[in-house]
């Protein structure tokens, strides 16, 4: 397969030859994607109608979604994607098997509760629905897709990871805007909320703090739900098909049981239909509640959407997905001894780096030459590695990222991206606006603060940051590694150019977008083109000082706090279904110039002004972003 094209996941290559076209340069798009969509708009205006959609047929698989020009799709994306559908579903299985093995809890005492086995029962009901792939119009994507145990929960394709940076949905090949964020701990960010001494926010989840909380009380349960029917991911067209999927489930009993809900809603003849119709499809309009349900059954439908949140929640909060077993955990609690190089990592870390004022492992953060920090650990701290804020690190924008050329109408109608390369990623900034792409802002007292927020993004916990497949055991070159993507764009490709960059930022600063370096300078070693949104940029990086051989120490201080570290057996992890990586590992090459390679080289194009949609909405950026 040449990079220029993919076939549909979920079907053959028989299959996808008879009813698919084969798109091999970029001039045909706009006629292809005219002639389907008419035709597909046909289409779904007779399956909502009650007739049978022509494209259930297995010879008849929808078209697929390719506006992308030569070279953005990586030319194993059919192989990869097959590859962890079928990791996805080895997880399913153990899920089952575990379920079936547990015995069930007794509901009793006051208030009830699951006596003997709820918490193992709320557990893996988490972990069925987390990688269950029926929740999906497709029933091509689980929630682990984009999120698998070997990569610390976070992209689990080594050729997206270098490349198209968000991950391709239920409908190929839709795709977000961001790199997958981490699972791992995510249940421990508190619920967004506004520190006036600070005049900043800190809690919520996703990287722009959309996912507050309010509701649930819980970011992480909330954040569960907007995948699901996120048009770029699983797409599903209203919330109810989760319980419209649950009702059929094998695993219903479980859900019944853990949470008293009861699944017998009065679906209308034409969910199905409604739910294997990907969000977003012009057919819907406007509408985000296309499932016609009576009050009493939407309230059901509803609760099942919050159990279903919390529930994966509470998974990712247990031992499965946040066991705090890292070298830096058992080094706290007496049972490990620093080497040299990391015991130097962690040194710097708290100090010279300053990556303990964002990143908190619960010491002092000790900026100032000779100052000695004299505490210790309590015992069984937990300390959880970030701060829980929003900051701009100044990130050049990422020409590679596909969101920029989802500028056409897919075989549905939707657009994901009308603005193209005029898209600013605006972080928290937007999300207060209630902005494109983010999500409604359930607090308008915040709104004001937008400008003040623009470009920020959530500082992730540095937990699990290196995490990889023991057969690929680094993320860096020369490896054998397994590839991954850093910050929220996927601009970093390594944990060495991601401290490079901290350390010399405002060192190599040039005025060029990606792609532009000048001649004799290499772009991530010498060269760090101009920050895709100038405002707010976080000063307390950028020039650090480091040598090189610091900077490697702080990768290793990093790798030290991967889960799955038994003292006893350090050889061998203990982190669960860290072994399911079926993939091959990639070597060669250097750490300080991966992803660099001329054969992946995308040059950003010239880039138009920020619209009006984006740039343009009250209260404006400050200073305004060109």
């Amino acid at each position: 397969m040449s990079i220029g094209y993919a076939i549909h996941p979920g079907y053959s290559e028989r299959q996808v030859t008879k009813g698919v076209y084969v798109m091999k340069e970029r001039r045909l798009i706009a006629l292809v994607i005219l002639c389907v969509g008419v035709a597909v708009t046909l289409l779904i205006s007779t399956r909502l109608s009650g007739a049978a959609p022509a494209w259930h047929d297995p010879d008849n698989p929808p078209p697929i979604y390719n506006p992308y020009p030569r070279g953005i799709l990586p030319n194993d994306i059919f192989q990869e994607i097959e590859r962890v559908r079928r990791e996805v579903r080895t997880i399913e299985n153990e899920a089952l098997a575990q379920w079936q093995a547990m015995t069930p809890p007794t509901l009793t005492g006051q208030p009830p509760t699951l006596q003997g086995t709820g918490y193992q029962a709320v557990q893996i009901l988490g972990k069925l629905m987390n990688f269950d792939e029926n929740m999906s119009p497709f029933k091509n994507r689980a929630c682990g897709f984009c999120h698998m145990p070997y990569a610390g929960f976070s992209g689990p394709i080594p050729s997206v990871n270098l490349t198209m940076v968000a991950y391709p949905g239920s409908l190929p090949y839709r795709a977000g805007k961001r790199t997958a964020q981490r699972y791992t701990y995510s249940p421990r960010y508190p619920v967004l909320q506004f520190y006036p001494d600070q005049n900043l926010l800190f809690g919520g989840n996703f990287w722009d703090g959309r996912s507050t909380g309010y509701l649930l009380q819980s970011a992480d349960a909330e954040q569960a739900q907007h995948p699901p029917v996120d048009t770029q991911e699983h797409a599903l067209p209203d919330t109810a098909c989760i319980a419209f999927r649950l009702s059929t489930a094998v695993y219903k009993p479980l859900f019944e049981k853990v949470w008293g809900d009861s699944l017998d809603i009065k679906f209308p003849n034409d969910a199905e239909e409604i739910c294997e119709t990907p969000g977003g499809a012009s057919v819907f309009g406007t509408s985000t509640t296309p499932i016609r349900l009576s009050p009493e059954d939407r309230n059901k439908a509803n609760s099942v959407y919050d159990h279903w949140g919390q529930s994966i929640s509470f998974f990712e909060d247990g031992p499965q997905v946040s066991p705090f077993t890292s070298k830096v955990d058992a080094n706290i609690n007496g049972l490990y001894t620093y080497t040299p190089n990391e015991l130097a990592g962690a040194v710097l870390f708290a100090g010279k780096a300053n990556c303990n004022s964002c990143h908190i492992d619960g010491q002092r953060t000790l900026l100032t030459p000779g100052q000695t920090d004299t505490g210790t650990y309590a015992t069984n701290a937990r300390p959880l590695f970030t701060c829980f804020g929003y900051s701009n690190l100044g990130l050049p924008l990422n020409p590679r990222d596909a969101f920029f050329y989802q500028t056409t109408p897919d075989s549905f109608g939707f657009t994901a991206n009308p603005y193209g390369f005029g898209y600013r990623d605006l972080g928290l900034g937007t999300f207060l606006r209630s902005g494109f792409g983010s999500a409604p802002n359930p607090n308008s007292t915040w709104t004001a603060l937008a400008p003040r927020m623009d470009g920020r993004q959530q500082v992730s916990t540095v937990r699990n940051v290196a995490m990889t497949p023991p057969q690929c055991p680094t993320t860096e070159a020369p490896g054998p590694y397994f590839q991954k993507e850093f910050f929220h764009n996927g601009y970093i490709k390594s944990l060495k150019q991601l401290v490079h960059f901290y350390n010399t930022r405002d060192v190599y600063p040039f005025p060029v977008t990606s792609g532009h370096c000048p001649a004799g300078k290499t772009e991530k070693v010498d060269c760090w083109p101009m920050p895709e949104v100038p405002n707010n940029i976080d000063m307390t990086i950028g020039k650090l000082g480091l040598t090189d051989q610091e900077e490697n120490q702080l990768v290793i201080i990093m790798q030290a706090l991967n889960d799955g570290f038994d003292p006893a057996n350090p050889a061998v992890s203990t982190y669960p279904d860290i072994n399911t990586f079926t993939g091959t590992c990639m070597t060669g090459g250097t750490a300080a110039t991966q992803g660099n390679s001329a054969t992946l080289t995308i040059t950003t194009p010239p880039l138009p002004p920020c619209p009006a949609a984006i740039c343009g909405v009250q209260p404006v950026p400050n200073p305004p972003i060109h």
